[in-house]
């Protein structure tokens, strides 16, 4: 990755810029601004050559369902673990470099062109750091809305799942905000929740008091 420079700053702000003026119509990962839309369409093309699905995650699908202010230099992407093998094939001869990774850890490339990494979700995984690996598996993304071929954003529901399993605290303070800006989905989010780990539920109920705290302060 290049060092952090004054252009690339810039650019950074051009496309907070772009981001928040084009909320209301960037509604697919494929109309992000610059370099990361880009990127989304190359990745296309390596889902359709692989016949395979995924969806976006991690900070993008943050700013998606309302966070604004979450911009990140990477695009997460979740992919069916039966499926990766050939994917990052088919993306080591179609403008990606496949990088290398300690055992254990998970699959990452690079957008040669545009310096932009992509991290891999595989399905199956447990979020997490050892000794705190997460007490769930990343879901299958066909099972949570992808479609082959064409990257789609996470569901919200399925999105604060998994960032309740990471359990960073910046993973936290992203639910966090996200609750803030969607206020009347935390029924239907917590019912998701009960179904997938007591745990989590705990956790969101916690957030969710923390939000509403957030709010009354502002």
């Amino acid at each position: 990755m290049h060092p952090i420079t004054t252009a690339i700053l810039a650019e950074q702000l051009a496309i907070a810029d772009a981001l928040l003026q084009g909320r209301e119509t960037m509604l697919m990962p494929q109309e992000l601004p610059g370099r990361y839309g880009r990127v989304v369409h190359a990745i296309d093309r390596v889902l359709l050559a692989s016949d395979c699905e995924a969806l976006v995650g991690g900070g993008w699908a943050v700013w998606r369902h309302g966070y604004i202010g979450r911009v990140t230099q990477d695009i997460d992407i979740i992919l069916p673990a039966n499926r990766i093998e050939e994917f990052m094939r088919v993306a080591s001869v179609s403008g990606f470099q496949v990088l290398s990774s300690l055992p254990g850890r998970w699959p990452k490339l690079l957008h040669k062109d545009t310096d932009v990494q992509v991290d891999i979700l595989p399905e199956g995984e447990r979020p997490g750091s050892p000794p705190d690996y997460a007490p769930t598996t990343i879901p299958s993304p066909s099972q949570i809305g992808a479609v082959v071929g064409s990257l789609r954003y996470i569901g919200i529901n399925t999105l604060v799942e998994l960032k309740l399993a990471a359990g960073r605290l910046k993973d936290k303070a992203d639910v966090v905000e996200l609750l803030r800006v969607n206020s009347g989905e935390v029924n239907s989010i917590r019912t998701h929740l009960v179904h997938v780990h007591p745990q989590y539920v705990n956790l969101f109920d916690e957030l969710v008091a923390q939000a509403h705290k957030d709010d009354v302060q502002r």
